[in-house]
């Protein structure tokens, strides 16, 4: 291939074909069920619930509200629910008081932006930017009588523009990670853009893969030990073709997707330089090594829409959704580099039984208006103790509880 037609790929076709790296991504933003009168069919909002958009089958609840920068949540084997606020740099203990989630007490507080959670080993394993600890609950008033520092600050890079660090803890290992400074950075020399890997006393420090954006949360996949995580999709990506910032984003708008990944030891993301199905970024793509580099990029396992914002998840491992066990429910907190905004949704990810790969996404609940207004901004979910799921929103404050109620026109597909 020719570096003329690598540059005239850029001016020309490939504003076009970026749009088939994947297919999710040029869905219709507006894309529900519509009944014979032209109006979405809709599920059961609660009081207090806002206008969301919520598919037949399903109830969304008010449960918590107050809360001051909600963000991760994350549930213990006792019921306790466990919300960091990392503009606060504390942990909230909340417990479910009939059908409302009340904080009973501040877990552990001081923190500078703490924010990933993962309950194990009888203990809360969370992240700041710059260091993991743990910490446990000895008497049951909601707060932390013993905290440790596994990984102290030092060990890994803090700050800048995606500095949300995930955490999971597994039998053996624990997992970590820390995104671009800025966008699209290339700090593949760096510690940055990777995530990594350590034995369970903060020693052994590996490189397990890289690539990454900002990805926020890591899990397992019930039932094995594949650790999967979203990442965010780099912005602007058809300005340098002369678009008119948040005016006219012919390109942008629809590119490149979030990904869901199934992240492996030693295979690389394709960030800064490739997006979705190994398509080249276009700043990047006459590096004389651009072709190495997508050979090597692993694509997603699914995409989601452009700048959705596809944030955080939950597997879901019980019955109380009828057909979905092993299916994952995914907050987005919606688009800011779009003309027309998008996302802001909760998502369903269809996994295939049988492969253990996703194969479809359906929208369980919209909480953006048909007229743009923006009614909340999810940012993550956990499977509660019942099965039920719910969500956070870091803008409005307030937990919401998705549940299954069935009825004449539910589906689970």
């Amino acid at each position: 291939m020719t570096r003329s037609f690598v540059s005239g790929f850029a001016a020309g076709v490939f504003a076009t074909t970026v749009l088939i790296g994947c297919l999710t991504a040029q869905r219709p933003s507006t894309a529900l069920p519509v009944a014979s009168s032209s109006q979405p069919k809709q599920g059961v909002r609660g009081p207090g619930v806002p206008e969301f958009w919520v598919r037949p089958g399903y109830r969304v609840d008010l449960v918590a509200e107050n809360l001051g920068n909600a963000r991760f949540m994350e549930f213990d084997n006792q019921g306790n629910l466990y919300l960091s606020r990392p503009q606060y740099g504390d942990i909230l203990t909340l417990r479910l008081r009939g059908n409302r989630y009340e904080v009973v007490n501040t877990f552990v507080s001081g923190y500078p932006t703490v924010q990933g959670m993962h309950f194990a080993d009888g203990w809360l394993w969370f992240a700041q930017t710059g260091a993991i600890h743990k910490a446990r609950d000895l008497n049951g008033d909601g707060k932390a009588d013993e905290v440790r520092t596994v990984i102290p600050e030092g060990k890994l890079p803090r700050g800048g523009g995606h500095w949300w660090r995930p955490i999971l803890v597994t039998d053996k290992y624990i997992y970590t990670a820390i995104g671009d400074s800025g966008n699209i950075e290339d700090e593949t020399h760096t510690e940055r853009q990777k995530i990594w890997r350590f034995n369970k006393d903060g020693t052994g420090k590996t490189l397990f893969a890289s690539g990454i954006r900002n990805t926020e949360k890591l899990r397992l996949r019930p039932g094995t030990n594949e650790i999967w995580g979203i990442d965010h999709g780099s912005d602007w990506f058809g300005r340098a073709l002369g678009e008119q910032p948040l005016r006219f984003q012919p390109v942008t708008d629809y590119n490149p997707p979030d990904e869901l990944n199934h992240y492996q030891q030693g295979k690389f993301y394709g960030h800064p330089f490739i997006v979705a199905n190994k398509l080249p970024r276009i700043e990047y793509q006459n590096r004389t090594d651009i072709l190495e580099w997508a050979a090597k990029t692993e694509p997603p396992a699914w995409c989601f829409g452009a700048h959705w914002a596809a944030n955080s998840f939950t597997f879901l491992t019980k019955d109380h959704f009828p057909g979905h066990k092993g299916d994952m429910f995914v907050a987005c907190r919606g688009s800011w580099n779009r003309v027309v905004p998008d996302g802001y949704r909760i998502e369903r990810v269809l996994f295939d039984p049988i492969t253990g790969k996703p194969y479809g996404s359906l929208t369980i609940v919209k909480t953006i208006t048909s007229d743009h207004k923006v009614l909340a901004r999810p940012v993550d979910c956990v499977e509660a103790p019942d099965g039920s799921v719910l969500f956070s929103c870091d803008t409005t404050n307030r937990i919401y509880r998705i549940s299954w109620v069935g009825g004449r026109d539910a589906t689970s597909r």
